[in-house]
């Protein structure tokens, strides 16, 4: 099963820029979005469809405009589990699931820490997700967690880590978040296969970052560790430019 994962940044505004066409080479199994910024009644589903994404769910924020997360899949879900029936994140449109014959594949937007409110946030959804999780695994065991986690894990994965140690997504306190959640049982598949520095997911739109490679990675798909001996091959896909991220994809032997 191969399994990209891409914040577009706007949906609407991805497919303007060439997203479809993109997607028909690209050609995963199972597609997962965040940030599509849209209402399912604003999305035009049939060019996906025509790409024979034939099993689409849209999860979107009640903020119009905001956030909003969704799965397409050329394979049919045995089940779909629209947020995370915790109320908070749910209104936010930042969880959706698709549980396969042999895998259960989440579709997962963590919020930023834009400002002191957004960082209590963010802090509060973290520790919650955690809990959500490991309740999640016992039933679920077969996790793949794919999508924008707004957090550098380690110093190799920011541009500049002495200039961005202060600031929200590479501040102490998250990155020893996002080690304790891997280290509770899931593999960071990128890093499984490339150990190489310079590989970004997320470049800002000002100075020119990306291209300059001034980036971070944000994005991640995590496996349930016991999938190991079934992974692949994991990558980032830079060369795709719909948005301020990029796609990282990952395959799984069925």
């Amino acid at each position: 099963m191969k399994i990209i994962s891409y914040n577009v940044n706007g949906v609407r505004a991805a497919m303007a820029k060439g997203l479809t066409e993109w997607l028909k080479n690209a050609n995963p199994d199972v597609l997962c979005l965040q940030e599509i910024k849209a209402l399912e009644s604003q999305i035009e589903k049939t060019a996906f469809e025509d790409l024979g994404y034939k099993y689409q769910y849209w999860h979107s924020a009640e903020k119009k405009g905001y956030s909003g997360v969704a799965i397409l899949s050329k394979i049919k879900p045995n089940h779909v589990e629209v947020g995370s029936g915790i109320g908070y994140m749910d209104i936010e449109g930042r969880i959706l699931r698709a549980d396969f014959d042999t895998v259960s594949v989440m579709s997962l937007y963590l919020p930023s820490g834009t400002n002191i409110e957004r960082l209590d946030f963010k802090f509060t959804f973290m520790d919650d997700f955690q809990n959500y999780i490991n309740q999640l695994k016992v039933s679920h065991p077969n996790l793949v967690i794919c999508g924008d986690y707004n957090i550098c894990h380690q110093a190799i994965d920011i541009h500049d880590p002495i200039r961005n140690a202060n600031v929200s997504g590479f501040l102490p306190v998250e990155r020893e978040w996002l080690d304790n959640f891997i280290k509770s049982g899931f593999i960071d598949s990128f890093r499984h296969f490339n150990k190489e520095p310079h590989n970004y997911s997320w470049w800002s739109y000002r100075a020119n970052a990306r291209n300059n490679n001034k980036g971070w990675r944000i994005d991640y798909n995590l496996v349930a560790q016991h999938l190991e001996n079934r992974l692949q091959r994991a990558l980032i896909l830079p060369e795709a430019k719909h948005s301020d991220h990029c796609p990282i994809l990952v395959e799984i032997e069925d």
